[in-house]
Formats: structure tokens, C-alpha cells, sequence
């Protein structure tokens, strides 16, 4: 079957011509009006132009006074043709009431009676204006009557303009405005070019259809990304945000249309503007949860217009990289142990070497033991692996950096409640254990300690980790929580106790800082463990939590 081929026309050609179309049509219009105008003007003009020159011939004193005359012809008739001549009219033609003619332009024609047959009203004292087949073809005339001295209508004078010259006339104008039209048209079919040029240049060269399937595809990708996708202008007003995003922000209230208020996104989108180099894997809290982002400025002329933001929550990450801490944790565990063995492998090997062969029975002995030990009481005490891998993978840390953790033995976490999730207290144990390190070691160097202790008894879980650092200052015990908030150098710090708060938050927990017997600083974490009760109210103090009867000397 044979297929017909639609026949396609490009964009630059519809725009030029209906551009140029839309000029000649409003000229074609604009003429039409003008010419209709011109001739309605005219046709008063010229009719009021008649009627005015018949008047002017009435009132002459001697047309009146030739009716009287035996020949009155014979005076009238060089009056009339001096005023036809002068006035510029086609004819000006005088008769009595009968309507026979005393002047002409054709001689021929005086005495014959007067031609068009609306003589009754100029008789009955009026003067009109009227359009009449008269003996010199049609014409606009004016009609006035002729009254003697005593005021009585003796005659009638008829002053008229050949319809034809009236319309030379106005075709002399419409000609004048030939040239102006022209010029018009070019110009208009000159501009449609350019707008057209110009549009087409600003859709990159592309058609309807093609721009309708980019968009499409565009659509399509944009909601198909995995990650929520939100894009803001300079008024941090949201312009666009994929699926994703809706899914992720729409319980933040965080919508098309709507402006950015959170005051950690506000930061960032004012980084990206004025660093034009984006903010890379960035942190910020939104409605109480941790997400991870991206903010990239758009770019446009070379100058920022807006910003887009890639934002993904945390615990995604956390679902993927979950196994990956577990070997991550078991990782540190064995370089500290590697470290540490090599170490030790040296000693013993100096020591055979040396024939001391007690002495080195003597160190296998106790590092199986010290080992065995430390395994066999986060068996025995902490049932949870990943937190025991956690505390195991901390031990060894501590040992690989020349410092001491010890975990007091009479500590014990031997459930979780079904709400407590493993990874939230690895979490906040082990960002409050690498503080204390950190710490410890800034001030107190090989000699720096981490005390831990834990239990589960009565109705609340309770960490106490105290280090013997410099102490944290009573007017920063607020503030350390803050996102961001880091008293050592680093671009990637001040997350690890922000992290902690959004944790106890979310387990409804609450934290006690005080001041260690060392010097240094005591964290004392207490979750409940029925959704029932909570210690949220309580949140941050910087007390002591003696009335828990818990031993706080590790």
C-alpha cells in the first residue's frame, strides 16, 4: 500500500510566515479602513464644498435680479461659468421653479428642464445635499433656492461634482501612501526574518517535535534517578525536584513553589553560589533525620542562576555499606592485630634467638590469655555481634594508637529491646569512644585512657564512657551536639556527636555530661527500653546520674 508522506514545514519557516502574514494582513485591514475613510471625508467634504458654492450663487444679487429680465439666460449663464471655473465644480446650473435651465456648462442644454428629480424640497425653502444621475452622468451635488427681493423662491441652483472626481481624488491620495506601504511590507517580511532567526538560534536549531521528545526523555530520566534530585533559583525557591525528592522531603513540607527553610540547606545552596565549585558530600539534618548531599550551581551565561541539589538519606547508605561495617569493623580488628603481633613476633623471635625460651613461653602465655580474655567476656557479656565486633574493633584501636580502653567487667548487655537497633548504639558508643580517644591522646599522649561501662539492668540500657582528656567546658555541652560544631581542624568533622543526638532522638534517649575523677570528660548514655518511657525531655545535662546507682569509675 502506498504511504503518504506528511509534509513537514520547520519552525523558522511557520514563525516568518505567519510574522509576515500577520504585517500584510493588518496592511491589507489598515488600507481597506483607510480608504473607506478617505472616501467617506471626501464625499462630506466635497457635498458640503457644493453645497456652500450653491449658496454663494444664490445670494449673488444678480442671478436673482435676472429672473426678472426678458432673457435671463443671457446674465446668468457667464456668472455661473465664472463661479464653476473659479470653484473648481463639474457644473453649476441655475433654473426657475419649473426646472428649466438658465446656465450650463453645455450651452446645448440651457432651456431644457433640470435632470436627478430632487428638485420638491429645495422649492419648499430647504438646501441638500444629495447623489444623482444628473445629464452629466452621476454626481454629488449641493441644492440651494434662489429668492427674489421680497423673499419669495424664484429659482434653484444646483452646484455638483462628478462622482469620477471625486473618486480621482481620492485615489491621488491612496497613491501617495503606495510607497509608505511598500516599505512596510519589506520591513515586516525583514523582521520576520530576524525574529524567526533569533528563536530558532535560542532553541539550539532544534523543532517542535524534537524538543518535545528531549523534553520527554528529559522527563522521563529525571524521574527515573534513584537519588531525589531538588533544583532552587536565587530566591531559594524550589523550581523542580524529581520523584524521589517528593517521596524523600514531601513529609519536610518541601514542594514546588515553595521556598527553602531549612537553615542548613539555606548555607549550603549560599556555599555553592559563592564558591561556584558545588559542595561535595555534604551532611545537613532535615525534619530530624541525617541526609548526605551534593549541591552543584547552575551556570548560565557565567553567571549562577540557581542550584541543584543531590540529596540521599543516610541510611541508605547504611543499608548497602551495613555488611561493609561489619568487615570493616573485623578489618581494624586485624590491622591493630597485625600491628600489634608483629611486634610481638619480633620480641619472641629475639628471644629464641637469645635461648631465653621461658621468656618467651612466658609472652605467648599471656597475650593468648589477654586475648582469650577480652574475647571470651564480649561473648559472654555483650550478645549483640556487631557490638561486640564494635568494642573488640575499639580495643585494638586503641592499642594500635598507644592507649588504653578498658571496659569494666562487671559490665553486661546481654538483649536489645525489639525498637533498639544494633547499628544506632554502634553508633553512638563508637563516635563517643573515638571522641574520648582523640581527646585523651591530645592531652595526655601513651598515657591516654577511655573507661567504658555498660549495663541493662532495671529499665534502661546505660553506657558510661569517661576519658581522661581535658574535659569538655560547661558552656559547650550544648553546643558539641550542633552539626558542624568541631573544635579540631578538618573539613569532615563536628558529625560524629550530631550523629549521637540524632540517634538518642530517635530511640528517645537522653545523654548526661560530667566530669570524669581523671579530669577528663564522662558521657553517660541512657536509652530506655520500652517505647513507653522516655528521656527525651531530659536531653542534655551536664550532671552526674549517681541516682542510677551506676558505677561511674569504670
Amino acid at each position: 500500500m502506498r504511504q503518504t508522506r506528511k509534509l513537514r514545514i520547520s519552525l523558522f519557516t511557520q514563525i516568518a510566515l505567519l510574522i509576515s502574514v500577520a504585517v500584510f494582513a493588518s496592511l491589507c485591514l489598515f488600507w481597506s479602513v483607510f480608504s473607506l475613510t478617505v472616501d467617506q471625508l471626501l464625499a462630506r467634504y466635497i457635498g458640503q464644498q457644493a453645497l456652500t458654492v450653491a449658496k454663494m450663487t444664490a445670494q449673488d444679487p444678480r442671478i436673482a435680479a435676472a429672473f426678472e429680465a426678458p432673457d435671463p439666460s443671457a446674465v446668468i449663464q457667464p456668472i455661473a461659468e465664472a463661479i464653476r471655473k473659479e470653484t473648481g465644480a463639474s457644473y453649476v446650473v441655475v433654473g426657475n421653479k419649473e426646472g428649466i435651465r438658465y446656465s450650463h456648462p453645455d450651452p446645448a442644454r440651457i432651456g431644457k428642464k433640470m435632470e436627478g428629480g430632487d428638485n420638491a424640497p429645495v422649492l419648499k425653502g430647504e438646501s441638500i445635499i444629495s447623489e444623482a444621475v444628473g445629464s452629466l452622468g452621476p454626481s454629488l451635488r449641493g441644492k440651494t433656492p434662489v429668492r427674489n427681493g421680497e423673499g419669495e423662491i424664484v429659482g434653484i441652483v444646483s452646484v455638483g461634482f462628478l462622482v469620477q472626481t471625486v473618486h480621482d481624488l481620492g485615489r491621488s491620495y491612496q497613491s501617495s501612501l503606495y510607497g509608505v506601504a511598500i516599505l512596510l511590507v519589506v520591513l515586516g517580511c525583514a523582521g520576520a526574518y530576524l525574529i524567526a532567526r533569533r528563536v530558532k538560534t535560542l532553541i539550539l536549531g532544534l523543532e517542535p517535535e524534537q524538543i518535545s521528545f528531549l523534553y520527554r526523555q528529559r522527563e522521563a530520566a529525571f524521574e527515573s534517578i534513584r537519588d531525589a534530585i531538588v533544583a532552587v533559583d536565587m530566591q531559594q525557591q524550589v523550581i523542580n525536584m524529581n520523584k524521589r525528592a517528593r517521596e524523600l522531603l514531601g513529609p519536610q513540607r518541601v514542594t514546588v513553589g515553595s521556598k527553602l527553610s531549612n537553615p542548613n540547606l539555606q548555607t549550603v545552596t549560599r556555599e555553592a553560589l559563592e564558591s561556584r565549585q558545588g559542595v561535595q558530600q555534604g551532611r545537613v539534618f532535615l525534619g530530624g533525620r541525617l541526609y548526605a548531599l551534593t549541591a552543584m550551581p547552575i551556570i548560565q551565561g557565567g553567571e549562577a542562576i540557581g542550584v541543584v541539589f543531590t540529596i540521599y538519606t543516610v541510611s541508605e547508605i547504611e543499608r548497602l555499606t551495613d555488611e561493609f561495617s561489619k568487615i570493616k569493623a573485623f578489618s581494624d580488628n586485624m590491622r591493630a592485630q597485625n600491628h600489634e603481633y608483629l611486634n610481638k613476633l619480633n620480641t619472641i623471635y629475639g628471644l629464641l634467638a637469645l635461648r631465653h625460651y621461658d621468656k618467651a613461653m612466658e609472652l605467648i602465655t599471656d597475650e593468648v590469655k589477654e586475648r582469650q580474655d577480652v574475647i571470651a567476656f564480649l561473648v559472654a557479656s555483650v550478645k549483640d555481634p556487631l557490638i561486640a565486633a564494635c568494642l573488640l574493633g575499639k580495643i585494638n584501636r586503641a592499642k594500635e594508637l598507644k592507649a588504653g580502653l578498658v571496659i569494666d567487667p562487671d559490665s553486661r548487655l546481654l538483649e536489645l529491646p525489639e525498637h533498639v537497633e544494633a547499628k544506632s548504639l554502634v553508633t553512638i558508643i563508637g563516635n563517643i569512644i573515638d571522641n574520648g580517644l582523640e581527646a585523651a591522646l591530645e592531652l595526655r599522649s601513651h598515657e591516654a585512657e577511655v573507661r567504658v561501662s555498660f549495663t541493662d539492668f532495671g529499665n534502661d540500657i546505660i553506657f558510661d564512657i569517661e576519658d581522661n582528656g581535658p574535659g569538655i567546658p560547661q558552656d559547650k555541652t550544648g553546643a558539641i551536639f550542633a552539626d558542624g560544631y568541631s573544635s579540631k581542624k578538618g573539613g569532615s568533622r563536628g558529625l560524629g556527636l550530631a550523629l549521637v543526638k540524632h540517634e538518642l532522638e530517635a530511640l528517645r534517649g537522653a545523654i548526661y555530661i560530667d566530669k570524669s575523677h581523671t579530669g577528663g570528660a564522662r558521657f553517660t548514655v541512657v536509652i530506655p527500653k520500652y517505647p513507653s518511657q522516655s528521656h527525651q525531655k531530659e536531653g542534655i545535662h551536664h550532671e552526674s546520674i549517681s541516682d542510677y546507682g551506676h558505677d561511674r569509675g569504670g
